[in-house]
């Protein structure tokens, strides 16, 4: 079988517990997932399967992918799965949320909000410089490397940039319904 499932973030709510207590809980629409082709040892490499999730018109297919989907309703997002035994997977089949039970551990993978182009105290935390007596650039940066030796800021400095929008995975989530 399987060992994940495609789904796509609905909201948040909350739901309240038997002894009165409030549990926050993400609603994800998952699933349904059809198998689009099996990849086997021999000829691939690997045993994986490629999985589809959420279908889209086929008007809006290039043709590449019009040959691909040939024998399957088409999808907007393709992943590939590694499975045990090839054998017990077919093209076409249908999977689910029938793939989890309640109360099941689980890891979440997924995109996090991008939050653009920022400074260093909110990507990195940093605390900024003080903000009285002459200082300028309280938000800034500071001091980033050496002087003649070694002549050069090291791999790796935290700095400005982008920040967010990156693969996080979350370990250990329960699966409430």
């Amino acid at each position: 079988m399987l060992n994940g499932l495609l789904a796509r973030k609905m909201g948040m709510t909350q739901i309240f517990q038997d002894d009165g207590t409030v549990q926050p809980v993400t609603v994800l629409q998952a699933g349904p997932m059809t198998v689009v082709q099996k990849k086997t040892k021999d000829k691939d490499g690997c045993d994986h399967v490629q999985v589809g999730f959420e279908e889209i018109p086929e008007r809006k297919l290039n043709k590449p992918a019009k040959g691909h989907f040939k024998d399957n309703s088409p999808t907007r997002f393709l992943r590939e799965f590694e499975v045990e035994d090839i054998d017990q997977v077919e093209v076409g089949q249908v999977f689910g949320v029938d793939l989890f039970t309640e109360g099941e551990s689980v890891a979440v993978s997924g995109n996090s909000k991008g939050k653009g182009f920022t400074g260093v105290m909110k990507r990195h935390g940093f605390h900024g410089q003080p903000a009285s007596h002459g200082h300028r650039g309280h938000r800034g940066t500071g001091s980033i490397g050496q002087c003649a030796t070694p002549s050069r800021v090291f791999k790796g400095k935290k700095m400005h940039g982008r920040h967010g929008n990156s693969k996080v995975t979350q370990l250990g989530l329960k699966i409430v319904k």
